[in-house]
């Protein structure tokens, strides 16, 4: 582990070395690098220590604010990152003191959001991974935020003299600490995995929990799995957390996380009062823009987090994120372009974007070719789950942001668990989203062939068959959305087993899979809904609200 260490130590010195002094001299570039550098680690320390509390964003301001406020005061650059560190986890505690004295009550926060679901959404973690991901919530705040660096330092971010000087103990009494924190882990891991389970005795243990953790549904839980034969048998081989932790990446930022430089709009004469540097006071009241990839100071004192399909990565000594973005090539002329509005189409009134959701139709015949497909604008849809994401599993969930389509391709498996399907939803719409056309092939109703006359997409006679909730639009292999704005898509998968993929796409993916037919060998042609206007149909299971339960998200939406 100490050579490691020192590998860590020296990596990460000859990289910042240069740009840490620059910023110390009044380089304003510097500054901004080394900010858009190391603000994703102060991220991911500070979301996983607080578990994602609203105080976060708060945190981290605070962190970065004081870090660059007594940059000067830094003599060695190589122990820039611990002390980076250092600082952050004062501001944790100091964070958890304030709370203390408040008496804050975190369940009445409407703003908190679960580190844990985002670090496995942001990451797209499964199995294990996303097991020890879930595990920390059972954890103390102390154990948690030990937790937030060593999950660093496992991961190849930080090395144990960091972590050690963090904290602010020597390196033995934090290996000491380290392990406990291990060992609560793995416990809480056990919890995590019953909890998945079909255990009865469970099930009525936790009637009458609130699904919170807690330190005493911890105890007891812990206390039922030691005890029981069903829980405690893990199933499978249980692989330590430090090695399903190695090299896994930081979690990406947020989309529009902004530190406020100028103190919530403070004047340069106020922050003055309050000790600020002169170099802090120079970024705030200099009429310049300092731009680097991915990250901006500007005039008036704000630095702005960006990332558009457009932009490339910022320049990152963490390892790559898990977000990628799609750019499509340049637009290609459409070969049926959408006719014009005539003049009886302009004199009607049409319905207004979100009032058109989809109705249950009947599949149009095989050799029905389908209408134009019209092209709207194209910059790139980002998805966090990457160009191809692979949603299995109940609560499994994408986030997709920008301008362009997007594919969500179907796979139903009765031959696993046949029953009522549950759709998936989309959550948190902001600006609009339409369901512009159907390809694939097939509907999921059509025959798949083979010597089972009664097989179908959906499943046959011998299997069972999973059916779609009354009144339902039936969904086709490949569904394509056109996405202006911010999406998050999840699984709801109870009963019936499904699993989704979800690709950024293109105009030209589209138009091309709808009019293939059955000259290439497929059963149908496509369908297109998209008319151009506000009267194209949304999907059915759309809200502008973040539910606790996306299952819940009413089938009649209006957006």
């Amino acid at each position: 582990m100490s050579r490691e260490s020192t590998d860590v130590d020296e990596r990460a010195g000859r990289q910042w070395r240069a740009t840490i002094a620059a910023a110390q001299a009044g380089d304003r570039r510097a500054l901004d690098d080394l900010v858009a550098g190391w603000l994703p680690l102060v991220y991911n320390v500070v979301g996983r220590a607080l578990n994602g509390h609203a105080d976060v964003d708060d945190v981290v301001q605070e962190t970065m604010l004081r870090a660059v406020d007594n940059l000067g005061s830094l003599r060695d650059p190589d122990s820039f990152r611990s002390w980076l560190m250092a600082i952050a986890m004062r501001q944790i505690r100091d964070r958890a003191r304030r709370r203390t004295s408040r008496q804050l009550d975190e369940s009445a926060a409407p703003e908190t959001t679960d580190f844990a679901e985002v670090t496995v959404l942001r990451l797209q973690l499964a199995g294990q991974r996303r097991e020890v991901a879930e595990a920390v919530r059972w954890l103390d705040d102390e154990d948690r935020q030990l937790l937030s660096l060593w999950w660093l330092e496992v991961a190849g971010e930080l090395s144990r003299r960091e972590l050690a000087a963090a904290v602010g103990i020597s390196r033995q009494h934090a290996a000491v600490r380290v392990q406990r924190v291990k060992e609560r882990l793995e416990t809480s891991r056990g919890i995590v995995r019953a909890l998945d389970g079909a255990c009865p005795d469970l099930r009525e243990l936790t009637a009458r929990w609130d699904g919170r953790p807690d330190s005493v549904w911890r105890k007891r839980l812990a206390r039922h799995i030691r005890g029981c034969g069903y829980c405690g048998d893990p199933r499978e081989a249980v692989v330590p957390a430090e090695r399903l932790l190695v090299g896994l990446a930081l979690v990406p930022l947020p989309a529009g996380l902004t530190l406020s430089l100028a103190l919530g709009g403070k004047t340069a004469a106020a922050a003055s009062s309050v000790g600020w540097s002169a170099k802090v006071l120079g970024l705030i009241t200099k009429p310049a823009v300092a731009v680097t990839a991915g990250a901006t100071i500007a005039a008036g004192g704000a630095y702005v987090v960006t990332r558009t399909p457009d932009t490339p990565p910022p320049r990152v000594a963490a390892a790559p994120t898990a977000a990628s973005t799609y750019r499509p090539p340049a637009p290609t002329p459409s070969a049926s372009p959408s006719p014009s509005p005539s003049p009886s189409v302009t004199k009607r009134t049409t319905a207004l974007y979100g009032s058109v959701v989809d109705a249950v139709d009947r599949a149009p015949g095989p050799g029905t070719p389908p209408a134009a497909l019209p092209h709207r604008a194209e910059s790139g849809v980002t998805s966090t789950g990457g160009a191809h994401a692979v949603l299995n599993h109940r609560g499994d969930a994408v986030t997709l942001t920008g301008r362009g389509y997007v594919l969500v391709r179907w796979q139903i498996s009765p031959q696993y668990r046949s029953g009522g399907l549950v759709p998936p939803s989309w959550t948190g719409l902001k600006g609009r989203l339409f369901h512009v056309a159907s390809g694939g092939g097939r509907r999921m109703d059509d025959p798949v062939g083979g010597t089972d006359p009664t097989a179908t997409g959906m499943g046959s006679r011998a299997t069972g068959y999973d059916v779609l909730p009354a009144g339902t639009q039936q969904m086709w292999q490949n569904e394509y959305f056109y996405l202006d704005g911010d999406v998050t898509l999840t699984v709801n998968e109870s009963g019936a087993d499904y699993g989704l993929s979800v690709f950024p796409s293109t105009w030209d993916a589209a138009e091309k899979d709808v009019t293939t037919g059955p000259a290439q060998g497929v059963i149908r042609y496509g369908l297109v809904r998209d008319t151009g206007k506000d009267d194209t149909p949304v999907p059915q299971y759309v809200t502008r609200k973040t539910p606790a339960d996306p299952a819940t998200v009413p089938q009649r939406s209006r957006v």
